[in-house]
């Protein structure tokens, strides 16, 4: 072995801890970058050169240290694991978040509640049975005029709540839209860095940050090529695929009056629809579904549209038996409007206590019978209190076990993302003891060469002085 050959050997010792330094101050200065995933140099020892002879050689040493690469400590299994995991978690967080909304709207069971206005009025009705007075006559008029209004109030917050979601889906897709074509970009980066030599690391931490934001609203799938592009699928249908993406459209009602189903397809093929089954968009298009469908927002305007219509209903059939005191049959005591949604078309007709129907046929002037009948409907297995009291019974479970569920994809998504970081995530100990290792080994191999320099001087310069 050259005595100059040692020169190499240090001189690649000193690149490769630099080299090595490098890599872990780029950790250590990534370590709160969200996304960032820890790298590692690659190296490995040269082999001594070869030579050809009649003789035998001798020993001979190794030529030094080869760079080969950056690693990135990533793993694909556990990167897919937290997209299904977000996607679960979108979809259900979504859906326990727009349920809990208009429970809260809802305000049952509490005093604000319908329920408890409901039982106001047959209370009220049940004073002006025991007192026929205009004093109790006006407590009843307008206990009806506030739950006709509160049931207007629902229906149109549940309206509204709908109206806004909506909303959110359409700039929910232009951001699925938008992160598609981002992706498809950082794909074809990725591919060119690779096919040149150069380390992509960094374009695929971007990358798979924004493959889980897919993930999260609209449940995509991804797949790692062989090129090193990922190739991103929502209902089995390639979304991004090397360094093209496809756009999708929202298409379906605007408001909850014009029924229907919202849904999505591929722009370029609307007659293709895309059925979402994960992340928020898919959880939000379960919420915006028709009643028949299970839509939880239109399931609740349909409760109060049948609370209104089966309040006017068993009322009127009532008040139109009695008898006012001037002997005039009763009419309606509730109008319901023909067209248009019940909670909203429900008014109050009578405006005094001479307009109201109190007394049976023939029972007299004095008999209150008929506002003793319209209290009993409070406990009607038919009425109005207990057809709503069991909607909501129904709903809170439903809400309850939305909740859960969403609870239990949180922490699934907590417990991936945990499994991921542990493998991936820059730990500052770690980076420290690597950067002390590559020191120590710079300082040595700095020290090998000065050793070399010093033997190679007095070779050079200190051989053949003798005796001179």
């Amino acid at each position: 072995m050259s005595t100059f050959a040692g020169l190499q050997v240090a001189a690649s010792g000193l690149a490769a801890a630099r080299a090595g330094m490098t890599v872990t101050g780029q950790n250590i200065a990534n370590e709160t970058t969200p996304g960032y995933t820890r790298q590692r140099l690659e190296q490995t020892s040269l082999t001594a050169a070869g030579t050809a002879g009649l003789w035998e050689t001798g020993f001979s040493v190794g030529g030094g240290v080869s760079v080969q690469g950056i690693a990135r400590l990533g793993d694909e299994v556990l990167d897919a694991r937290v997209r299904d995991a977000l996607s679960a978690s979108g979809f259900w967080s979504a859906r326990s978040s727009a349920a809990q909304k208009v429970e809260a709207a809802m305000a049952e069971p509490t005093t604000d509640g319908l329920a408890a206005n409901l039982n106001r009025f047959w209370s009220g009705w049940s004073d002006l049975a025991n007192t026929p007075k205009p004093a109790a006559a006006q407590v009843v008029l307008t206990n009806a005029r506030v739950l006709v209004g509160q049931i207007a109030a629902g229906y149109e917050a549940v309206v509204g709540q709908w109206s806004d979601l909506r909303g959110q889906v359409d700039r929910d897709v232009d951001v699925v839209n938008v992160t598609a074509g981002q992706i498809a970009t950082l794909n074809g980066q990725v591919r060119s860095a690779l096919q040149s030599g150069r380390s992509a690391n960094e374009l695929v931490d971007q990358r798979n940050l924004l493959a889980q934001q897919l993930s999260t609203m609209i449940g995509a799938t991804g797949r790692l090529e062989d090129d090193g592009t990922l190739t991103l699928r929502v209902d089995g249908n390639a979304l991004v695929s090397a360094d093209t993406s496809r756009t999708i459209a929202v298409a379906g009602p605007r408001t909850l009056a014009d029924g229907g189903r919202v849904s999505l397809a591929w722009a370029d093929r609307p007659d293709v629809p895309v059925a979402v089954t994960g992340g928020s968009l898919g959880g939000a298009i379960g919420v915006l579904a028709p009643a028949s469908d299970g839509g939880t927002l239109a399931r609740v305007a349909e409760a109060y549209n049948a609370t209104a219509a089966t309040l006017a209903q068993a009322v009127n059939d009532v008040h139109r038996e009695g008898r006012t005191a001037t002997g005039t049959a009763g009419g309606d005591f509730f109008a319901l409007s023909a067209t248009g949604p019940a909670a909203l078309g429900l008014t109050v007709l009578p405006t005094s206590l001479d307009q109201l129907a109190l007394a049976a046929p023939g029972s007299g002037a004095l008999d209150t019978s008929i506002a003793d009948r319209i209290a009993g409907l409070a406990t009607s297995a038919t009425g109005p209190s207990t057809q709503w009291a069991s909607f909501v019974t129904s709903f809170g479970v439903s809400v309850g076990g939305d909740v859960q569920r969403a609870d239990t994809a949180d922490r699934g998504a907590i417990a991936a993302i945990a499994g991921q970081q542990s493998h991936a995530s820059v730990d500052g100990d770690e980076e420290t003891i690597s950067l002390l290792t590559y020191q120590t080994a710079y300082q040595a191999a700095a020290r090998v060469l000065t050793a070399v320099d010093e033997a190679l001087d007095t070779l050079i310069n200190r051989v053949g002085l003798v005796g001179r």
